[in-house]
């Protein structure tokens, strides 16, 4: 079964991609969520999630550190990581290319592109 994590400090946010994915669960998918970078690198470590859905500004650890601390130091690369983020600048992408993120959006985001780039990278029909 493959697991999709949420990583967002925005409940409602939070909240609004949780209820996007509802239909994955259809699929199999299963969906986990956490509110910070800290407690996502521990959930990534422990159920190794398919796809992780990653804010960037958070407490603890931001996202930019998550990504490359998951990719360059727990050698995850089969982890796929879309960043969603309010940072829409040129050198923010850089950054998060650079910290290996397979996608980046920023906010404020389709609910229909979130859920046609996840069904994507699951490679689910949905």
């Amino acid at each position: 079964m493959p697991k999709v994590l949420i990583v967002e400090d925005e409940p409602l946010i939070r909240l609004l991609l949780e209820q996007t994915l509802e239909g994955f669960e259809d699929h199999g998918v299963e969906v986990l969520t956490v509110d910070n970078g800290l407690d996502a690198v521990e959930m990534i470590r422990a159920e190794r999630p398919a796809l992780v859905l990653l804010d960037v500004m958070m407490p603890k650890m931001n996202g930019f550190e998550v990504c490359s601390f998951v990719k360059q130091q727990l050698h995850m690369n089969d982890v796929y990581i879309i960043m969603l983020t309010s940072k829409g600048q040129e050198q923010d992408k850089l950054k998060a290319i650079e910290a290996g993120t397979d996608e980046y959006i920023t906010k404020p985001f389709s609910i229909q592109e979130v859920a046609d780039r996840v069904a994507a990278a699951l490679k689910i029909r949905i």
